[in-house]
């Protein structure tokens, strides 16, 4: 051989020696996003009289249009991802100036499985009637989002047609993911209008089974304060949310939200008061027009061992029903997660 042939074989040697060494030679690509679209341009609206008339073949009304319902058959990537969900919502013109429904509506995206409580993979208020668009992390549903899901996508309004939602779930490649992702998820509760009429003696409350072997528990608490007037608690006036297992008091709060003013801009249709005040700038119990509600996270280790038990929530001092009807009440969803 050459003295230049023995020169390249002896460079080829070391720089692949070297690779193997340092790791820094021809690395496996990433595994590529995966996404899931459940919605597309699907409208959700209010007509008694003909629920079916925006049903697709894939998507179908329910309480007479507020709700559309639809379902996948699910095979999430096994590598390491975090689970980010993408929520459109589009107010649907009615004229150059006009839309039909110009008012800030309560909604959700919820998941329904057998055996459990359905969950909220995300909760949301729409603003006055403007487009919103949101990515909210719900690696904590990993384990339930998987195989058959049914989904159900809510606004609360009474209008057609009203609004038109795009959802999809996008799995991405994240390693750091992995201790977000729990053993287990059970929904718990699920409550659309939690009222001091309603209220049974002591709150409201769920059996739970915590799993051999598990050595943390978290329960993700959705809630939000409303009033069928718009005047008042239980807006405007927070009230306490209580946490209970096996009849103890383990957690107190008052949700509220201060930061409001930061979505004037996607709220093209709320009123201007005479105190040059906007309604959409209001602290509120919670949840702010044109956003999404993020759940309270509480670690229940200590309370919730492995067997049985019994979770409790309760809303203090709900505003009851006055002499015109109107009156106070909460949107509540929870469930619980669990890691080995």
């Amino acid at each position: 051989m050459s003295r230049t042939g023995r020169i390249v074989l002896l460079t080829l040697v070391f720089s692949t020696s070297a690779s193997l060494i340092c790791g820094c030679g021809p690395q496996p690509a990433p595994p590529a996003a995966v996404e899931t679209v459940f919605y597309q341009n699907n409208t959700l609206h209010f007509t008694p009289d003909d629920t079916t008339k925006f049903d697709t073949a894939t998507v179908w009304a329910l309480d007479k249009g507020r709700v559309a319902a639809t379902y996948a058959e699910l095979d999430p990537p096994r590598w390491p991802a975090r689970l980010i969900a993408h929520l459109t919502l589009k107010p649907i013109p009615k004229d150059i100036r006009n839309v039909h429904d110009r008012w800030d509506r309560a909604g959700h995206i919820r998941l329904e499985k057998p055996g459990m409580a359905p969950v909220e993979i995300v909760k949301f208020m729409t603003s006055y009637g403007g487009r919103t668009e949101h990515e909210v992390d719900v690696t904590p549903l990993l384990p339930l989002l998987d195989g058959h899901c049914e989904l159900r996508a809510f606004i609360d309004t009474w209008v057609s047609p009203a609004w038109q939602v795009d959802f999809a779930l996008r799995w991405e490649p994240d390693p750091t993911a992995a201790a977000d992702r729990p053993d287990w998820v059970r929904g718990v509760f699920c409550e659309q209008q939690v009222t001091e009429a309603s209220r049974p003696d002591g709150g409201w409350s769920a059996p739970v089974s915590i799993p051999e072997g598990t050595g943390k528990v978290v329960l993700r608490y959705f809630t939000s304060g409303h009033c069928t007037d718009g005047r008042d608690a239980d807006e405007f006036v927070t009230k306490d949310n209580v946490i209970y297992v096996d009849g103890q008091e383990v957690y107190r709060f008052r949700p509220w939200r201060e930061d409001c003013r930061r979505f004037r801009e996607i709220n093209p249709y709320c009123a201007r008061w005479s105190d040059g005040s906007w309604s959409s700038d209001y602290s509120r119990s919670n949840w702010c027009p044109g956003d999404v509600v993020l759940p309270e996270e509480i670690d229940l280790s200590q309370w919730l061992s492995p067997g049985d038990h019994v979770i409790g929530f309760d809303v203090e001092d709900i505003r009851p029903a006055d002499e015109e009807g109107n009156f106070g009440y909460w949107r509540i969803s929870c469930h619980i997660c669990g890691w080995d």
